[in-house]
């Protein structure tokens, strides 16, 4: 799934307490695994229904049971658990490596793309001035950067497999991450610079209850912005990094929750800025991360094969269809899907991105981009 620039062990089912973690259903071109169930095709609406599952009740045991379903919402999860964080499980030595890494590489984007003194590459404003070369419509260079960025990252996603056979998984998301964030900082700085450049095309800046309306739209994009980051050991390749199939949490409500946070965020800005700039930003944002939604269900149906048609079958792209559907019925404790401490890290962090709105735009006004 695509990239933002600027994720149930509490449910119980008639089974018993169900942890759905990394169990998922093996494509059958793939080799048996523990870790995988296999379970019927679901051809049709009508085979679904009434069709029986195999289970493990434990995954600690080999413990399996026989259960009966009427629809799609009330199977058990096949996907993973979402936002699953065990301080047990945690290794200091991993969360050492996690900061060396990423000072490391913060080191290296500062060098070589963001310092343009003489110590420095300063490759950040070569690239910009060399797409700013192209036209002088802040508009245009606006669209040009989001599709760099969009070529490049949703590229080498659907080149993931391939990648990973040849170099491996750790090696291809340093490689992913080495060429994708240099280009996500650059086209973040110019929006910030030039974001008020172009047409103004209305100004609802001071309208009463305009500013509580993009705050709160804001606020809320960002629990769907982030849904694969939750495994930050992953991001930094400390973990072998895995492309999941997530069920749980904000994924009942759409399939792809960065696709619709970047929409809520873009439609936010884009309200408040009311030029062509954040206009032109906003459609070169939402273009990328309609095809990252498109590419992603190819990606997954080639992965998980029957499993992730499944999850496919009870959640839904557009927010809570799904749900009015019938095809997801959300658990009574649902609420407790957020209570984890990836989802309180987000509620942090969303706070402090908007406090530090001033810290960002000094940075990026410093940088002449």
């Amino acid at each position: 799934m695509s990239s933002s620039i600027v994720l149930s062990n509490p449910i119980s089912h008639k089974t018993g307490p169900f942890r759905p973690t990394s169990r998922l259903l093996h494509n059958p071109n793939r080799p048996t695994s523990s870790r995988f169930l296999l379970a019927p095709p679901i051809p049709s609406k009508t085979s679904r229904l009434s069709r029986k599952v195999l289970v493990r009740t434990s995954i600690r045991d080999n413990d399996t049971k026989e259960t009966s379903s009427s629809s799609p919402s009330s199977l058990p999860l096949v996907g993973e658990d979402s936002a699953v964080f065990e301080f047990g499980e945690q290794k200091i030595v991993s969360w050492v490596y996690f900061s060396v890494i990423l000072g490391v590489v913060l080191f290296i984007l500062n060098v070589a793309w963001l310092d343009g003194s003489p110590s420095g590459l300063g490759l950040g404003k070569a690239f910009i001035d060399s797409v700013s070369g192209l036209s002088d419509s802040p508009e245009v260079v606006m669209l040009l950067l989001t599709l760099i960025f969009a070529v490049v990252h949703s590229g080498l996603a659907s080149l993931r497999d391939a990648g990973e056979k040849v170099v491996g998984e750790r090696a291809f998301r340093v490689l992913f991450a080495g060429i994708s964030l240099p280009l996500a900082v650059s086209t973040v700085v110019y929006f910030i610079n030039h974001r008020y450049d172009g047409v103004q095309l209305w100004q609802l800046q001071g309208a009463p209850g305009v500013h509580q309306l993009v705050w709160f739209t804001n606020f809320v994009s960002f629990f769907f912005l982030y849904p694969s980051t939750f495994n930050l050991l992953e991001v930094a390749a400390v973990d072998k990094p895995k492309m999941h199939l997530w069920e749980t949490g904000i994924m009942r409500i759409t399939r792809h929750p960065q696709m619709v946070g970047q929409v809520m965020w873009c439609l936010a800005h884009t309200l408040w800025i009311g030029n062509s700039v954040a206009l032109a930003a906003s459609v070169g944002l939402i273009g990328h991360h309609l095809f990252g939604a498109w590419n992603g269900d190819r990606r997954l149906a080639i992965r998980y094969g029957e499993a992730f048609e499944a999850v496919k079958s009870r959640t839904s792209t557009v927010p809570f269809a799904a749900i009015i559907e019938g095809r997801q019925k959300l658990p009574k404790d649902y609420y407790k899907e957020y209570l984890r401490l990836p989802y309180l890290s987000i509620t942090a962090l969303t706070l402090f991105a908007y406090f530090a709105h001033p810290l960002m735009q000094a940075g990026s006004f410093g940088l002449h981009w």
